[in-house]
Formats: C-alpha cells, sequence, structure tokens
C-alpha cells in the first residue's frame, strides 16, 4: 500500500507539471479557433461553440507572417548549420590535442555562457555596424552563433569524452585518415550530443527577441517573435489573430522536439554525466 501511495504522489506530481505545461498551450488553440464574438464571451469557454479557420486566415492573408516565417526558418537553420560545425571542430579538438592550459580553457569557455544577452547586445551592435551589417540576417546568424558556442562547445566536449579514442586508432591503422575517422567513427557516436545541442541552438534562434530588435530595422527582415509582437501595436489587440501566430510558432519548434525525443533526452542525459 505504501509503494502503490507512493507511486500514486508521483503519478499526480507528474500530471501537474504536465498540466501546467499543456494547458496554456490548449487555451491558446482554443482562442486560435473561436470567432472575434467568442473571444471576449463572458464566462469565457474553453471550447469553441463554432470553431473557425478565420484567424489563421487572416494571419497569413492581412500580415506579413510568411515573410516572418521564412526569415526564422533561414535564420535559425544557418546558426544551427554555423554553430555544429565550429562547436564540433572545437570540442574535438579540446578532446583529442594535449595542449597546455587545456582544460582552463574549457572552463573559460563555459564561464562565458553566464553573461545575458542584454549585457552584449550593445557591444554586438557597436562591431555589426563597424562591419557594415546591421539589419542583415548575417548580423543575426553570427550573434546567435557567438552565443550559443560556449555551452555547445561544453556539450560536444563531454561527448566527445565519451567516446574511445581506441577505435580512431584501430580507424588509422586501417589505413583511415583522420578525417575519415571523424566523418564515420566520432560524429555517428556522437549523434545525440549532435542533435541535442542543435535543438537548443535552434530554440535560442527561434525564440529570441532582442538581437532582432536592435539588429533589424527592415520589416521584410524580421524573425517571428518581432514579427508578431508588432501585432500588439494596434489600438486594439486582435487576440484571436495573435493566438493564431503563436500557435503557428510553436508547431515547428514542437514538431523537432517530438521527432528527435529519443536522442534529445539521451543527449541531455550523457552530456550531464559526463560534464
Amino acid at each position: 500500500m505504501r509503494r502503490a501511495l507512493i507511486r500514486t504522489l508521483l503519478y499526480a506530481a507528474a500530471l501537474g507539471l504536465a498540466a501546467q505545461a499543456v494547458l496554456p498551450l490548449l487555451w491558446m488553440l482554443s482562442t486560435s479557433l473561436k470567432p472575434a464574438r467568442e473571444v471576449f464571451a463572458t464566462p469565457p469557454a474553453f471550447v469553441p461553440a463554432a470553431p473557425t479557420l478565420e484567424n489563421f486566415v487572416r494571419l497569413v492573408r492581412d500580415t506579413a507572417f510568411l515573410t516572418y516565417f521564412w526569415n526564422s526558418v533561414a535564420v535559425a537553420g544557418l546558426t544551427v548549420l554555423l554553430t555544429m560545425a565550429v562547436g564540433a571542430l572545437g570540442a574535438y579538438s579540446l578532446t583529442r590535442f594535449a595542449f597546455p592550459g587545456r582544460e582552463l580553457v574549457a572552463k573559460l569557455i563555459l564561464c562565458t555562457y553566464m553573461f545575458a544577452p542584454i549585457m552584449i547586445v550593445i557591444p554586438v551592435y557597436i562591431l555589426a555596424r563597424r562591419l557594415g551589417i546591421v539589419n542583415t540576417h548575417t548580423a543575426l546568424v553570427l550573434s546567435y552563433a557567438s552565443f550559443c558556442l560556449p555551452f555547445s562547445l561544453w556539450l560536444l566536449r563531454a561527448f566527445f569524452l565519451s567516446i574511445p579514442i581506441e577505435l580512431e586508432e584501430a580507424a588509422h591503422v586501417d589505413g583511415a585518415g583522420r578525417g575519415r575517422a571523424v566523418l564515420y567513427i566520432v560524429l555517428p557516436l556522437a549523434l545525440p550530443g549532435l542533435i541535442a545541442t542543435s535543438i537548443f541552438t535552434f530554440t535560442l534562434a527561434w525564440n529570441d527577441y532582442i538581437f532582432t530588435r536592435i539588429l533589424i530595422a527592415s520589416d521584410e527582415l524580421k524573425t517571428l517573435p518581432v514579427g508578431v509582437q508588432d501585432l500588439f501595436a494596434a489600438a486594439v489587440v486582435d487576440w484571436g489573430l495573435v493566438m493564431a501566430a503563436g500557435m503557428l510558432i510553436t508547431i515547428p519548434a514542437l514538431a523537432c522536439f517530438m521527432a528527435v525525443q529519443r536522442h534529445l533526452v539521451a543527449g541531455w542525459g550523457t552530456g550531464g554525466l559526463k560534464g
């Protein structure tokens, strides 16, 4: 009985945490499917009486949502590619090449992640202005990559440390060079870590508001967080439209998490144990 009671309490606590995360999403979905007369109805109804896709149609037809969406996809995708390329090479070098101060370098890299984005946004803007890349997606990609790299390096370093170096040495004996050994042995074994790091980088780039607001001025270059925020600039906020935009922002990130859930859990778990 005691074991059953403890299990029941654990399930109840897990259900409560799940409800805390899921209920806001369900309410957002419900509001996005309500016609305007139901959004402010009293008392509010959780299930729309007359569900409609009108809010989604107006969002695509009357706003620049699709432009913001593709901008976010491009910026987040390029950020992931750049971060993973540099992060994987850096993490590999920290685990396979011996040089003085290697452990100190690894710890200093993680320390740089302690700085909040708001503390570096002004220096980033000044640097981007001197390079002449303000109001370009290049500035966003470089900013996101520089902010994601410290944590990515630390997480990937833990994965490369968990891969026995003897596997590479065996490949070298069989005639494979370092490049082929990394490509066909190390990277496949580090796949959970690569996926976990990619999701972390993608989420940060997808949801960022501060850097886009500071670095981007042209409406056609804005990403989703800034573009959707501009919907609140109207005298009367169209909550049905805002909730529809929120759903379409959430779906890509949620789909990525669901697609790589197994690798993601393995990646974060191993990174926490080995780091």
